[in-house]
């Protein structure tokens, strides 16, 4: 599905697209349908009620590879709102080694305005196409420069020229786009920028909230460079240049940092990771709660300096997903805990799930290794026992083994495909490979049973 905005959505709409890719979870996914449509409600509110209204920020608690993620990954494909995701994991307190929590809102603005960006370069590719049609064909034929004659006959002439290169433009243009002079080469000037400097230390250059690169860059000559290729290449290229020309950068990051704070999404994966667990800690996972601390503010609402500008966070969506194995949702601090109200349980999946998860989505496996079997013409099908029991596999695997949900159907048809893999561009050409469930079992079961060797394998 296309994206669309998130005002064409009803959360029955949002679900409904979920369910193409993520098999069960009718919870978390009716908890984020809902969160969207907030977005769009909060909007149609008065001015001063709109300001009152905060996010219903949520969190997934469920083991890992049951989904959390890939909702999230899902939902920034369906809305066209800026969405980040990030891991928890790689945010550190100030002053140990790590980055800055900030810098999710930096980054989170800077997805917006490429987007921003992408979407004016296409209001106005029609006009740059068009200007780069004008410049090759100056450089192709240049134009004829008419002076001021008083000589009559002088200028006669010269108007004669001025109507005869027009007309052999003309017919340039007409080859030109009928692609007749795709292939010719052609020599331009391109503009290349002055190299930028880079800051060396503990802050980058968002941290200085101000685009230093940019700063140099205007102030250094832009420098002109001959390049070499053929029309059709050209034209992208010049097309590229004068689509920038024509956007009002101004305007993009205005409307980029409005985006970020009305629509924004940031996704908080494995958030688990910086919550201390119920025994106390001591020694290097005393920073986990500096984490905790350093992201509150940002949670609640604060403003972050962007090379764009202030961006205030009080109205970004924050999704947040952990495993909880090892601590509890209750093991945040209790500030934290406060600020993502909506908490919804995944389950673990079940046998049936998997032989969904495998045959159902619009990406499932077996769709997937269909697919890259058969561009060496090879057609390969898997009969439903062999389904069945490749989904009672995982099943088993993850309860004696370790509890990694759906990603165990990779390990296990990566296992239970190896040979064919490997052997088909060689000794199988154009075959049609059926897989029963008894190749399953004969393939699968010596590991399954060896507990040592599945630990390893499987």
């Amino acid at each position: 599905m296309k994206k669309e905005k998130i005002e064409n959505l009803t959360p029955t709409q949002i679900v409904n697209e979920l369910n193409k890719y993520i098999i069960g979870q009718d919870d978390a996914k009716r908890a984020v349908a809902i969160a969207l449509r907030n977005r769009w409600r909060r909007q149609q509110v008065a001015e001063g009620m709109k300001e009152e209204i905060m996010p219903n920020n949520i969190i997934m608690i469920g083991p890992t590879g049951v989904g959390k993620t890939e909702i999230a990954r899902r939902l920034a494909k369906l809305t066209g709102a800026p969405f980040y995701k990030v891991e928890a994991s790689k945010f550190t307190e100030v002053g140990y080694v790590g980055r800055d929590v900030e810098s999710m809102i930096r980054d989170l603005t800077e997805l917006s305005v490429n987007m921003v960006k992408a979407e004016q370069t296409e209001l106005v590719k029609e006009k740059a196409d068009h200007l780069a049609e004008e410049k090759i064909l100056d450089l192709l034929i240049p134009p004829v420069k008419v002076p001021v004659r008083t000589n009559s006959d002088q200028e006669n002439s010269e108007n004669d020229e001025a109507v005869r290169n027009e007309k052999t433009r003309e017919w340039m243009r007409g080859k030109l786009q009928k692609g007749e002079l795709d292939d010719k080469l052609i020599e331009f000037d391109t503009t290349t920028a002055a190299v930028g400097m880079q800051v060396v230390g503990p802050f980058g250059m968002d941290d200085m909230g101000i685009n230093i690169q940019e700063i140099i860059g205007n102030m250094m000559p832009k420098k002109k460079k001959k390049r070499k290729t053929t029309i059709k290449e050209a034209r992208k290229f010049i097309a590229q240049e004068e689509a920038q020309k024509l956007i009002d950068m101004d305007n993009v990051q205005k409307e980029a940092v409005r985006r970020v704070q009305e629509t924004g999404i940031i996704f908080l994966d494995e958030i688990d990771k910086v919550a201390g667990n119920s025994k106390g800690g001591h020694g290097p996972d005393v920073s986990r709660e500096g984490v905790q601390r350093d992201l509150l503010p940002i949670v609640e609402g604060s403003t972050v300096n962007t090379k764009y500008g202030a961006v205030k966070t009080d109205h970004i969506l924050f999704l947040a997903s952990g495993a909880f194995h090892v601590s509890k949702p209750s093991d945040l601090i209790p500030e934290l805990q406060g600020r993502f109200p909506i908490r919804v349980e995944l389950k673990s999946l079940t046998e049936e799930d998997f032989i969904k998860i495998l045959t159902i989505p619009e990406n499932a496996l077996l769709k997937q290794y269909s697919a890259l079997l058969k561009t060496e013409d090879v057609v390969i099908t898997f009969e439903d026992d062999a389904i069945r029991e490749i989904a009672k596999t995982a099943t088993i695997v993850n309860e004696e083994v370790e509890n990694i949900g759906a990603r165990r159907l990779h390990t296990i048809l990566t296992t239970l495909l190896e040979d064919i893999l490997f052997d088909v561009p060689d000794k199988m050409p154009e075959a049609e490979i059926k897989i029963s469930g008894n190749m399953v079992n004969e393939k699968l079961d010596k590991i399954v049973k060896n507990r040592d060797l599945s630990k390893y394998i499987l």
